[in-house]
């Protein structure tokens, strides 16, 4: 009886992972960490939207580690379009950006965790093992807050990330970093008037009335940040 159900055992198929970062070098340090667990199975990776979404489709993982910052593709447009498509499959963001304007986000979008890359390298397992037993993963110091922010509406005067929309922070941010309508409207694969109307949307909301002081309020944003 015994040999028959370690037998069994070795029998389970790996949970297959897909993973998408636009940086090689963290493809393979992710790959190496989960293809070192007997149970897990890096089976298709990606550096942008497009590869992801025929990567879920041919390799049809049951989790996917994502970045946001992606090559000319945001990852949480990306999560969006998959949670969307793909509702049973587990999302688990590991990202360089700033855990406390973003996590809350990701969550909204339908991913089920978020790591910073510092943070990973110590903890991208217990990430991993936490979404994928159906639990939420985000570190101590920002769950609570997230979860606060949940049940609320952002209020008038709060921080930019509550006043924002998340297409609008994209734009805001992409005109912080010096790019042009055109650039941020082919950045974000939508309409140059699409840009237009969003930073019209943003002056509105920060009480900005110069595409002067939008820029100005941008960098000094992404400085900070």
């Amino acid at each position: 009886m015994a040999q028959s159900q370690n037998s069994a055992k070795t029998q389970l198929k790996p949970t297959r992972v897909l993973l998408v970062d636009d940086h090689p070098i963290v493809r393979e340090r992710l790959a190496e960490i989960i293809n070192g667990e007997q149970d897990l199975m890096v089976c298709a990776e990606a550096e942008d939207r497009h590869g992801a979404i025929k990567a879920v489709e041919t390799a049809k993982p049951e989790l996917a580690v994502i970045d946001l910052a992606l090559k000319n593709s945001s990852g949480l447009e990306l999560i969006k379009d998959l949670h969307t498509r793909w509702p049973r499959l587990i999302i688990l963001v590991v990202s360089m950006l700033e855990e406390s304007l973003y996590a809350e986000r990701v969550l909204r979008a339908g991913a089920q965790g978020y790591i910073t890359k510092q943070e990973a390298a110590r903890n991208i397992m217990l990430a991993i093992r936490r979404v994928l037993s159906g639990e939420i993963y985000l570190s101590g110091k920002t769950a609570s807050t997230v979860i606060a922010h949940l049940t609320a509406k952002p209020q008038a005067g709060g921080s930019i990330a509550d006043l924002l929309s998340d297409r609008e922070l994209q734009v805001f941010e992409l005109t912080g970093n010096g790019l042009s309508t055109r650039e941020i409207a082919e950045r974000l694969h939508i309409d140059v008037k699409t840009v237009e109307t969003y930073r019209i949307r943003i002056k509105e909301k920060l009480d900005l009335r110069t595409s002067s002081e939008l820029l100005q309020m941008a960098i000094r944003w992404n400085q900070n940040r």
